[in-house]
């Protein structure tokens, strides 16, 4: 009993982390960090994402109650673990983004939604990230991890990997794919003055490297115990709904 009480206490204790939020420069980006042209750009490119997100959703949720209930604990495995945030170097944070198991029950682009609405929560009530950059967080966060990710988990499966080490793989990827597509989008507002953007994406890059890689091991060893129990307790197929 003590095991399958385990990683839901783990669960719970990082719910109550994120009462107790810090004031740091957290990556989400925070608000008014991006000058107003980048962030409108960005927000231009997330918002397609968003609606091919919410037909796939709507189509989701008509076809039954157990999803929706899925739906919401993807949602707020999300929020718990995005809402972490902890110490990098300059100044800065990194967290996990927990979008690995919606991404394997449901795929890509529902992610856009639920990726979506736990950043503007967060933005408005933790003042973790900002309404001028939700579209770039979204774009990164919510999109372009969750796409990365889904792929990695769709070859897992091709070649007969293990479900659980698919599972591993596909949240390691999307969280180190969204720091890797963040440190591309501040690179593009803020380049090298001397050495140019490229220059800029690797100083960004190595920010986030010395502490995300270790939160991206841990975020995708707490994933597979949490995709264990969905799947042991048949709320879901080992599969996902999205084959």
């Amino acid at each position: 009993m003590k095991i399958k009480l385990k990683p839901l206490s783990l669960v719970a204790g990082a719910a109550l982390l994120t009462l107790f939020p810090q004031q740091a420069f957290a990556m989400h980006i925070m608000e008014g960090f991006l000058p107003p042209v980048w962030a409108g750009a960005w927000w231009l490119i997330y918002v397609p994402f968003l609606i091919l997100g919410l037909f796939q959703l709507k189509k989701i949720s008509a076809t039954g109650t157990d999803k929706k209930i899925l739906l919401a604990l993807c949602a707020a495995f999300v929020f718990v673990l995005s809402s972490l945030k902890m110490p990098s170097v300059t100044g800065s944070c990194s967290h996990p983004t927990g979008v690995g198991l919606g991404v394997v029950m449901f795929g890509p682009w529902v992610m856009a939604v639920l990726g979506g609405i736990v950043l503007l929560f967060q933005a408005l009530f933790l003042a973790h990230g900002g309404l001028t950059t939700l579209g770039a967080n979204g774009m990164s966060m919510a999109v372009g991890g969750p796409v990365v990710g889904y792929a990695i988990w769709r070859i897992a499966n091709r070649l007969k990997i293990r479900k659980d080490v698919g599972v591993f793989l596909c949240a390691f990827t999307a969280d180190i794919a969204t720091y890797f597509i963040t440190s591309i989008q501040l690179a593009g507002a803020f380049p090298d003055p001397q050495f140019g953007f490229m220059a800029s994406a690797a100083k960004f890059m190595g920010i986030f490297c010395l502490t995300q890689i270790p939160i991206a091991i841990a975020e995708g060893l707490l994933t597979v115990i949490v995709y264990n129990i969905v799947v042991d307790r048949k709320i879901a197929p080992a599969e996902g709904f999205v084959r």
